[in-house]
């Protein structure tokens, strides 16, 4: 054959359909994708690979280096590389499901700032929120979870609203600094947060090596969730208004303690329902908590441990294999 000195080469497509309206519809559909590629290949973008998270002001997020000297995200222009995946194992997971706390994010943005934020302003929203369906939601939430523990009562309406936020807010604040993961407290708090992530006054903080990670996972065909004793609600506002950008397109769903306790080995069978798993192997779950991954474990899942700066030590002996970034989670 001669050698080829024209400037083009014409390909090319066979589409079919039931009738010829749905293979018109193919062809139609084809046509526009391979219109977008050539448009983006004369912008200089490679239409092969799926595009990196927005950055809070809208922008894309860079591509390159990014300076953390303490592993997490510093501002909103240091969003995550992407990467083609590079993976150890011989058999990749389904779904990986992540928890938060000590995994994903550093704890002290957890307990310094979510919480303190919660605490900080819990008054003024109840006071807020009071009088509408949701506000009345949470309070009646809150008493009748106080009843059940046997606490000092919430006052019924009629004791007025004042005698009611005094009350609800005192328990709130009980129940933050014993660190319970009840759904009263955590739906309540989902609801504060959602101010102080809408109006810029959070932003969450994120290890540096999570973004690119949630990037190589979807690229790689994994279903990615997450399962945290914060609410949905709460995980949604978390991953949106993040420092790296609005990373929600790359988790599939988000599971908390409506589905059960993290410690408890149903709750991990109760959410295997919904992942569309078959065989419970395939799902692989990371956590900081030694008692979550024996409960996943239990529930026949694969069970990671994550040892991040300021988590507490885990001292026992317990067989999972440890890890400090999600880089390394699918690697032999």
């Amino acid at each position: 054959p001669t050698a080829f000195n024209g400037s083009a080469v014409v390909a090319g497509v066979y589409v079919w359909g039931h009738d010829w309206i749905q293979a018109k519809t193919q062809a139609e559909c084809y046509d526009y994708l391979f219109e977008a590629a050539v448009k983006m290949a004369q912008l200089g973008i490679n239409a092969s690979v799926p595009p990196p998270p927005l950055l809070l002001d809208g922008t894309a997020a860079a591509y390159g280096k990014r300076p953390a000297e303490n592993g997490v995200y510093t501002d909103a222009s240091s969003g995550p590389v992407i990467k083609r995946a590079r993976f150890g194992h011989a058999k990749l997971p389904k779904a990986i499901v992540l928890d938060i706390e000590g995994t994903v994010a550093p704890i002290s943005f957890v307990a310094d700032v979510m919480f303190r934020y919660a605490l900080d302003n819990v008054r003024q929203h109840l006071e807020q929120q009071y009088d509408t369906t949701e506000g009345q939601a949470d309070v009646a939430a809150i008493r009748q979870q106080a009843a059940a523990d046997g606490a000092v009562p919430i006052p019924d309406p009629a004791a007025g609203k004042a005698a009611v936020i005094d009350a609800a807010v005192s328990w709130v604040c009980s129940a933050i600094a014993a660190d319970r993961k009840i759904v009263p407290l955590k739906q309540l708090q989902g609801h504060i947060w959602r101010t102080g992530f809408k109006s810029g006054q959070m932003v969450a903080q994120l290890f540096r090596d999570v973004p690119d990670a949630l990037v190589e996972w979807r690229n790689a065909g994994i279903k990615t969730y997450i399962y945290s004793s914060g609410s949905r609600q709460a995980q949604h506002l978390f991953f949106g208004y993040s420092q790296a950008g609005d990373l929600r397109p790359y988790l599939c769903g988000y599971f908390d303690t409506t589905s059960g306790a993290k410690v408890e080995s149903s709750s991990y069978a109760n959410i295997l329902l919904t992942l569309g798993v078959d065989d419970p192997q395939q799902v692989l779950f990371a956590t900081d908590i030694l008692a979550e991954a024996q409960a996943a474990e239990a529930a026949g899942w694969q069970a990671i441990l994550v040892d991040r700066p300021g988590n507490k030590p885990i001292t026992e002996q317990h067989g999972f294999r440890v890890i400090d970034s999600m880089q390394q989670l699918l690697q032999q």
